[in-house]
């Protein structure tokens, strides 16, 4: 008896590896160091604080709770829960999320061009100088995709149809290696920030395809005058809406490369969810705040009878952020430095400002990119479809990675009868 006591007691103080804790355990080593940071599971130096190691009586004991809780774990892991995939591309932290290592709000302050993001996201190194990017050949007649739409259609619906159309015209697009789909990702980069003229003044498309630069794309599609300040602005917009981890409609465009659908069909399946009133479409809704509030005098009254009715405010917290989201307080600082006066500006700051005094949950992405908007004397309802350019990158990312790990992604739905 004594004998086996000892066993035990060894046993528990066994001491493993990342890799061993991680077999043990079940999953891929980012699982394992995500569980660490989470206070799941602790860590130790090993021997010369050179790797860390685990306590194999304390992995045995994540390894039986994860077992008597997986169909709970797993539902929630698809509400800002665990990961449920490995991936190289976007790490989450509170400070906004790091590009392959690089955290992106430090891109988006030293000005690095939205195409070198691109490629770092796509390859992993920052180019040293800005790459150009090239919308491809042969596309659809500009002068008949004008007359695709109805009067009035958004600036997402025409992104969707603009994609839509270049897909008959490109019969290399099932070739998934990443030689081919990353040509194409550069090429739907530069459509979709000509997709966003259709929707107000259908003469910039062809302008627009001709700029030098995405941001001098965006600008002249949208008609604002592309001076060296203004760039910047939507250079540092498009770099902190290219990648966010697994939001709804990055996992949806891996889905879709996961049952290996061609790179314009992984990006439609993106824009269709992005188009969501609690994705992309959030911008809408602040948009719609904005235009109840006649001057910046009124966002109290505003906010506090939606308050009262029960109603949230849009543009104010995020599932990740616990405070503000980073990204925010950027594009804030770049809408006051590029256009502070300007009314929408002047509006937003008035909310945040009640919102600060009620105490509620700092302003999100959608707000600094509303009021970035006002400031840069873009057209209202424009948001989404910038977001649409900037997330194209992200979207790429994932794609390939999704593409070369081979994997179909087919979750599991736990069946729960009820009433219908």
């Amino acid at each position: 008896m004594k004998h086996s006591s000892t066993l035990i007691t060894r046993s528990s103080n066994q001491l493993l590896g990342s890799r061993e804790a991680a077999a043990v355990l079940g999953v891929k080593l980012p699982t394992l160091y995500a569980y660490v940071s989470r206070g799941l599971l602790r860590s130790r130096p090993g021997s010369g604080g050179r790797a860390r190691v685990y306590a194999r009586a304390e992995v045995e004991a994540l390894r039986q709770k994860a077992r008597g809780e997986r169909g709970a774990e797993a539902a929630g892991a698809l509400r800002w829960g665990e990961p449920v995939l490995a991936s190289s591309i976007t790490a989450m932290t509170a400070e906004g999320p790091l590009y392959r290592g690089e955290p992106a709000l430090a891109l988006a302050r030293r000005d690095v061009p939205f195409e070198s993001v691109a490629e770092l996201l796509w390859t992993g190194t920052l180019p040293e100088s800005s790459p150009r990017f090239a919308a491809q050949q042969g596309g659809p007649d500009l002068a008949r995709l004008a007359r695709a739409l109805p009067a009035g259609a958004s600036f997402s619906a025409w992104q969707v149809a603009v994609v839509a159309m270049l897909a008959p015209h490109d019969p290399g697009r099932f070739d998934l290696s990443r030689g081919a789909v990353l040509p194409r990702g550069r090429s739907l980069i530069r459509w979709l920030a000509a997709a966003l003229a259709f929707a107000t003044d259908p003469r910039r498309a062809a302008a627009s395809l001709r700029a030098e630069t995405v941001a001098q794309g965006v600008a002249t599609a949208l008609g604002v005058r592309p001076d060296p300040a203004k760039l910047r602005a939507i250079d540092r917009m498009l770099t902190l809406m290219a990648d966010h981890e697994l939001n709804a409609s990055t996992f949806a465009a891996r889905v879709a490369a996961s049952a290996q659908a061609d790179p314009h069909a992984c990006i439609l399946a993106g824009l269709c969810t992005l188009s969501g009133p609690l994705h992309g479409g959030a911008s809408d809704r602040v948009e719609a705040l904005l235009a109840q509030i006649e001057r910046p005098a009124d966002a109290a009254r505003i906010v506090h009878e939606r308050e009262r009715r029960g109603e949230r405010v849009p543009g104010f917290g995020h599932g990740f952020y616990r405070d503000e989201d980073p990204r925010a307080r950027m594009l804030l600082e770049t809408a006051r430095a590029v256009g502070g006066r300007a009314r929408g500006v002047r509006e937003i700051e008035a909310v945040i400002e009640t919102m600060t005094e009620s105490g509620r949950p700092g302003p999100n992405v959608d707000t600094g990119a509303v009021a970035l908007r006002c400031a840069l004397g873009m057209p209202g309802g424009c948001v989404a479809g910038i977001f649409a350019v900037g997330r194209c990158a992200g979207w790429i990312a994932h794609v390939v990675e999704q593409a070369e790990s081979g994997e179909l992604l087919r979750p599991r739905a736990r069946f729960e009868p009820r009433a219908v």
